[in-house]
């Protein structure tokens, strides 16, 4: 099953943090690397005041079942300290399951496609930059951006994700 992550860092070092995610999830067997996005900078959306993130989206190929690839995001995210203190507050570390194949699910813990992920330009940019063809919820990923706000996505070109490994 091919499947979508979103990578987000407002806290301490940014980008060495996305990068070490990055290896991170793809050191163990299940998950296989297929591209990265260039890196974006972003205005954080909702929640409280906090500074600016640092966005990415990785495109892989899995044989690990949803649950178990939240599993291994979540673990990722707490080897790299994140804390769930404040709903969309700052954090070192956030990987987001955007879509994992075809699935649907509306499962409290793990809702597939991601609620939101059609209405974030700072998902869906970074998105369609790793996989011009993507799509989601039946639509296309560059048709959704079309009526989106993309001015606070900056892309980052002195700072590029090199793939896992």
């Amino acid at each position: 099953m091919k499947a979508v992550l979103a990578l987000g860092s407002n806290l301490g070092d940014r980008f060495g943090t996305l990068q070490g995610a990055l290896d991170a999830l793809f050191d163990a067997p299940g998950l296989r690397f297929t591209a990265v996005s260039p890196v974006y900078e972003t205005d954080p959306v909702g929640g409280p005041e906090q500074g600016p993130y640092l966005n990415a989206v990785v495109t892989a190929e899995t044989s690990l079942e949803p649950r178990a690839l939240l599993d291994r995001a979540q673990g990722v995210e707490n080897a790299f300290g994140r804390v769930r203190a404040e709903r969309w507050g700052a954090r070192t570390l956030d990987v987001d399951l955007i879509t994992v194949g075809d699935v649907v699910s509306g499962d409290p813990l793990l809702t597939l496609p991601h609620p939101r992920a059609h209405e974030r330009a700072f998902v869906l940019v970074p998105w369609l930059q790793a996989d011009p063809e993507a799509v989601l919820g039946g639509r296309s990923v560059a048709g959704l951006l079309a009526g989106l706000d993309k001015g606070y996505v900056r892309l980052r070109s002195d700072l590029t994700l090199r793939a896992p490994g």
